[in-house]
């Protein structure tokens, strides 16, 4: 009779080696080995196939439509709505609103008589009951049930007749045949798996809410994202209010979508119109402060880009970027004190993308450089003045892409006055072009200096 064996299983690809190593022979990754314990599979049964091959051509497209779920920056990110048999994992960091933002999006689908159904590993039926109540989610069609047996989930399944079952968390659920505890690689992959083919068989749209490691990466095993259909992050800073939705994969619409969120007392709020959240509270003629319009996904965002320079102390001095990249800062430092004679090797440098916004498209690299000039001349920037381009290692300015877009989402919010790249096209109504070959020139250009710029050291 078989017995049951150990082997250790890779959490990044999901092979299997006897015995354990530092690093996966299947794909190389270092320390990814756990054990686990296999229980010996019984010979399938030949069965008769419940699917039928069809000519492609015959495939109705308009089976599967997106239900919307009535909150528009989710939809926005999901293409529409939610595809019956569809499955999502939903990743991010505790306590970012995963739970809150599933729980409105149930509600709003119960409103219109839509059953669903909010399985729950990690809280009791009393918490969530609190806080369905807060954020007035108490609807006669949203069922709920604490469980964590997967086979228990089915039948609740068999019960309820969801057309929506949100999962919270996959992390939490554990197959009665496997030996090893939840959380485990064999139990996240099984039970993601056997959750996809309930989804696919019954036609219900269904949420995993997944854990993030500290690196902001999805906890268990990768083949988790293969499995499932659409993968969407949640992001934001505790501290601020600030939330972002993201499709890293989606395999029925576009991953190039966002959705933004403020987090109230209330429950989460769509922002349709966030370039004023951004800039609602900065300061007029203050140096160190400059607009830049970007580009998330295919909205143009305006965000104001902050630096502070300071008289350095003993030893190296101190870099901080908040919300960029440091070592994109610290490249664009090198560029402005060899090519536009500004220099900061001696002073600790500040920079900071406000709202919580996290900037990492080269389009900002003017932006950025010009905000540390103006912080370290005392010069501020006009307030009317946005600054869009990339800056190369020859302090050349290059244009960037849908440059149109985001001058247009500029000239909606009142700015006039635009520093571009010399090879970037016409303008939009409102919007007047200052067109720079170099980094030197668009700093001159840029600050309200009286004359010429010097050479600062």
């Amino acid at each position: 009779m078989a017995r049951s064996r150990t082997v250790f299983r890779c959490t990044e690809c999901g092979g299997a080696a006897p015995q354990w190593a530092g690093r996966c022979p299947a794909c190389g990754e270092w320390n990814t080995l756990v054990e686990e314990v296999e229980a010996p599979s019984a010979p399938a049964a030949r069965v008769a196939p419940v699917s039928t091959p069809a000519p492609i051509g015959e495939v109705d497209p308009t089976e599967w439509q997106p239900r919307p779920t009535g909150i528009d920056e989710l939809d926005r990110v999901l293409g529409g709505g939610l595809v019956p048999g569809s499955v999502t994992l939903l990743g991010g960091e505790p306590g970012i609103g995963k739970s809150t933002l599933l729980l409105q999006a149930l509600a709003s689908l119960a409103e219109r008589h839509v059953q669903v159904l909010y399985v729950s590993g990690e809280e009791s039926a009393q918490q969530v009951r609190l806080r369905a109540e807060r954020l007035g989610a108490l609807q006669p069609s949203l069922w709920f049930v604490a469980e964590t047996d997967l086979a228990h989930v089915i039948a609740h399944l068999d019960q309820v007749a969801p057309v929506v079952c949100v999962v919270d968390s996959i992390q939490t659920m554990t197959a009665p045949d496997l030996t090893s505890s939840a959380g485990s690689v064999a139990q996240v992959r099984d039970c993601a798996a056997r959750l996809t083919a309930e989804a696919k068989a019954r036609g219900i749209a269904t949420i995993l809410v997944g854990h993030v490691t500290k690196d902001g990466g999805l906890a268990g095993p990768r083949v988790l994202e293969h499995v499932v259909d659409t993968v969407v992050s949640f992001e934001g800073e505790r501290h601020h209010a600030l939330r972002l939705l993201r499709a890293v994969k989606h395999r029925f619409g576009s991953t190039d979508e966002l959705g933004l969120f403020e987090m109230t007392e209330g429950g989460l709020v769509g922002l349709p119109d966030p370039s004023k959240l951004f800039l609602a509270d900065r300061r007029a003629g203050v140096s160190g402060s400059i607009v830049v319009p970007t580009i998330e996904g295919h909205r143009p965002l305006l965000v104001e880009l902050q630096a502070l320079v300071t008289d350095g102390g003993a030893g190296s001095p101190r870099r901080s970027a908040q919300g960029l990249d440091h070592g994109r800062m610290s490249f664009l430092l090198a560029v402005l004190q060899q090519r536009a004679g500004i220099s900061v090797s001696e002073h600790d440098v500040y920079a900071l993308a406000v709202g919580g916004v996290r900037l990492v498209e080269p389009a900002a690299d003017l932006a950025l450089a010009m905000a540390v000039a103006s912080a370290r001349l005392d010069m501020p920037v006009p307030d009317d003045l946005v600054a869009i381009g990339e800056v190369g290692l020859g302090g050349e300015l290059r244009q960037v892409g849908q440059t149109g877009r985001r001058l247009a989402e500029a000239a909606r919010l009142g700015f006039t006055t635009a520093i571009v790249p010399r090879s970037t096209g016409d303008a939009p109504p409102g919007v007047r072009l200052v067109r720079a070959a170099t980094l030197a020139d668009a700093v001159h250009m840029g600050l309200t200096a009286p004359g010429p710029i010097r050479r600062v050291r």
